[in-house]
């Protein structure tokens, strides 16, 4: 599938908001698609208003991420035996079921919390992969499909191989890529190395030192190689933005507006060139940089 053919699809995550302006403002710029965004495991979601309002405005309800923290009581790689199960029961029974009640067919996860120890890191892969495969089974029960997103520094699934090894047990899993936490892996080369395993996106930029989520071209990745990379590999998902309306601290521009988005999206989808008008703000990146100089 070509490019221009992806869906131009926006996280609940730019205003923070499940409610009738967020859906309408959505579908007046051509935004055909939403992720449901839950960080927070106590994050309140109306299922049946989302679902009314997902009909009224005829923004689909694409997918949902799955809520990833407290880590003290929500994690699925852990050896605490009672927290990893109460943690896929949790998920199972609160999120994966209720969304695929009101139709959303790809749940994205976070294999892990952080930080982890190097030497810890194998054999919380392993169980990470168990908590994965059994939520893929308990997701494919009820129409849907588990997402694994990369994730950046010393989580679980910082690099392709880690994300292979997570979903290895289940040839049910697929993946999610997320543009803007690899540190140490070219964003192309991941696409390389999951291939059709990928099946949908978060899009954002970043500065290869930590986590952006700046608007495409104001950060360092090449949009134009990601997006062949991922026409090479047949990607059919939407094109879709995790990116917040307002502005963070590590960049200074004015709040960004969904037209934007939706220049930004034919810039990306067209492979032309793009003008961006956030200019990092070095001081503030330098601050909570994971690594001082890029490793990719």
């Amino acid at each position: 599938m070509k490019a221009t053919e992806w869906k131009l699809g926006m996280s609940s995550c730019s205003t923070g908001n499940l409610d009738k302006e967020t859906f309408d403002g959505y579908a007046a710029n051509g935004i055909s698609c939403m992720e449901v965004s839950l960080g927070n495991e106590h994050s309140p979601v109306d299922w049946k208003n989302t679902l009314a309002l997902s009909r009224d405005s005829g923004v689909e309800l694409w997918s949902l991420h799955l809520p990833f923290y407290p880590f003290e009581t929500l994690n699925i790689a852990t050896n605490d035996t009672k927290l990893r199960n109460r943690s896929i029961e949790f998920l199972t029974e609160n999120y994966i079921k209720r969304g695929a009640d009101i139709g959303i067919k790809t749940a994205v996860i976070h294999p892990s919390a952080e930080p982890y120890a190097e030497n810890e890191r194998e054999e919380l892969i392993k169980v990470g992969a168990e908590s994965l495969a059994e939520l893929a089974e308990s997701a494919a029960k009820c129409g849907m499909r588990i997402a694994v997103e990369d994730l950046p520094r010393t989580c679980l699934g910082n690099c392709s191989d880690d994300i292979k090894k997570l979903i290895a047990l289940n040839d049910k899993l697929r993946v999610c890529l997320d543009t803007n936490h690899l540190l140490t892996e070219k964003n192309v080369d991941f696409i390389k190395a999951l291939g059709d395993k990928i099946v949908t996106l978060h899009v954002s930029d970043y500065d290869f030192l930590n986590e952006r989520h700046w608007l495409p071209y104001e950060g360092k990745n090449d949009w134009v190689a990601i997006v062949d990379a991922l026409e090479d590999v047949g990607y059919a998902g939407p094109f879709m933005y995790e990116i917040e309306l307002k502005t963070p601290n590590t960049i200074t521009r004015r709040d960004l507006t969904y037209a934007d988005f939706v220049e930004n999206y034919k810039a990306c989808t067209q492979k032309m060139p793009y003008k961006a008008f956030g200019v990092p703000n070095i001081d503030e990146c330098m601050k909570n940089a994971y690594y001082k100089t890029p490793m990719i």
